[in-house]
């Protein structure tokens, strides 16, 4: 069964297998002893100290092994604020960051009374340096920017940021799970946090990289392990482990991601001509090597993924309809760009050319089959409909002076993609000049919507408050 999820979580690499059972008989004992076992478990920590350090790119004293990636974000903000509070409380964060970092710079600020500023990205997902420069204060402690991103696989400009915040003398704090995989993250960055299981190491394992010289202060209380960051018996089968696959997937990554692009670049270019009404989000060239997202209009995400799994390919989304809380993705919500029908294809090492090509065959009839269940638009083109309502209630009222006739379509109670497919049903019954408000209470519609207009050429009015939802405006100009 294909399994098209590495962003998530990357298959154990062989060489972290081969070496958590090896040092399962060597490591188990407290390093921090100094009689025979102990020592063997201290060389076997200290040499996957080394070897991580070397591939982060910084000093083996400034690296620290923590439960977990969210654990060293965690460890890692909270340190570097408390280390900076005679500066000031502020954090800068871009809006695409991973969830462990948004939640802690929300902590910060329900706890300590902090600001937290978040730095807009384009609609492929990247900061602008110029524009993460503006977001720096006077009270700014602390900046945070990821190297790459975890849905749509857009790279940051981390570099040219870092020579921001260093002469602004601001730390900056880069999540690099996405991306230590690849190589090293380029820049004066300050402190640097990765999660072993997203490049084939075992789950459990993090890193955290401070550089000599920043102010740091622990939280919590004081432990003579790690340097007092991350206090508890270390995992030392699993920390070797994630350091030996570290080094293993380094010494492919030029390789495979030569391959592995290739791959990505027939998806990303295949899938619009196989299917109609799709967004292919994220940098087409900055970016992973082998991550591709894109979005399908009409579909619901969730009962996508479930039909893809069906047909057994394991992958992901960022749609609101695979969310309990039936909100959009951040990511997606910070570009702008189609939340609905969201599908992302993360290809790990060694993915055969064969299953990729099954997944280009597979993925048409599986978008059209959802499509024909809710009730899409023949074709799903065009302006859309024959010009009926489709059950949705709507009604034609007088428009404002000069726009025309504009139809109103009530969606309250309809989740995502049944907003949109009602607004394409009728949209080809609008004369050109006239309007179609859609009543929708759900979060979805606020990107949905304006991306279909986008997508179909048409504007995008804007939108008002209405009774127990929101009033979105739609104006046919061709």
């Amino acid at each position: 069964m294909p399994y098209f999820d590495a962003a998530s979580s990357a298959p154990l690499h062989p060489v972290a297998r081969q070496a958590l059972q090896a040092s399962l008989d060597e490591g188990w004992a407290d390093p921090a002893r100094l009689y025979r076992e102990g020592r063997r478990a201290g060389l076997l920590l200290d040499a996957a100290r080394e070897a991580a350090a070397e591939a982060v790119g910084c000093r083996p004293d400034e690296l620290v092994f923590t439960p977990s990636g969210t654990h060293a974000v965690h460890a890692g903000m909270s340190g570097a604020l408390a280390g900076r509070r005679r500066v000031g409380l502020g954090v800068t964060v871009s809006a695409v960051e991973h969830s462990s970092v948004l939640h802690a710079a929300s902590a910060h600020e329900a706890v300590t009374g902090g600001t937290v500023t978040e730095v807009p990205v384009d609609r492929y997902g990247a900061v602008a340096p110029e524009t993460y420069a503006g977001a720096l204060y006077e009270d700014t402690a602390l900046a945070c920017l990821q190297s790459a991103n975890h849905e749509v696989g857009t790279e940051q400009p981390v570099a040219e940021v870092a020579e921001v915040c260093r002469s602004r003398g601001v730390p900056l704090l880069v999540d690099a799970a996405q991306s230590l995989g690849w190589g090293p993250v380029e820049g004066a960055w300050s402190l640097l946090t990765a999660s072993a299981h997203k490049w084939g190491g075992p789950a459990g394992v993090g890193l955290l990289a401070v550089r000599k010289g920043i102010r740091f202060a622990p939280s919590g209380p004081a432990d003579e392990r790690e340097s007092g960051r991350a206090p508890g018996f270390q995992n030392i089968p699993a920390i070797v482990a994630a350091a030996a696959s570290l080094r293993a997937v380094r010494a492919e990554a030029a390789a495979e991601a030569v391959r592995l692009r290739a791959l990505v670049e027939r998806i990303r270019a295949r899938v619009p001509e196989l299917v109609s009404d799709v967004e292919v989000v994220g940098h087409p060239e900055r970016r992973l090597p082998h991550v591709v997202t894109f979005s399908c209009l009409y579909v619901d995400g969730e009962a996508l993924l479930h039909e893809l799994d069906r047909a057994d390919f394991s992958v992901s989304s960022g749609s609101s309809c695979t969310s309990s809380t039936l909100t959009p993705s951040h990511v997606l919500r910070a570009m702008g760009v189609l939340s609905e029908g969201n599908v992302r294809v993360s290809l790990p090492a060694g993915t055969p050319e064969a299953e990729v090509d099954r997944f280009l065959e597979v993925l048409p009839g599986v978008v059209s089959g959802v499509r024909e269940r809710l009730g899409a638009p023949a074709g799903a083109g065009g302006t859309g409909g024959s010009g009926g309502s489709g059950g949705t209630g709507g009604s034609e009222v007088l428009g404002a002076a000069g726009t025309g006739p504009s139809l109103v379509v009530d969606a309250l109670g309809r989740r995502c993609p049944v907003p949109v497919i009602e607004l394409a049903k009728v949209f080809g019954g609008v004369p050109v000049g006239g309007t179609v408000t859609v009543l929708s209470d759900d979060e979805a519609a606020r990107l949905d919507i304006p991306a279909w207009c986008e997508m179909r050429g048409q504007e995008y009015v804007g939108e008002r408050p209405a009774d127990h939802g929101v009033a979105y405006v739609v104006r046919r100009v061709s």
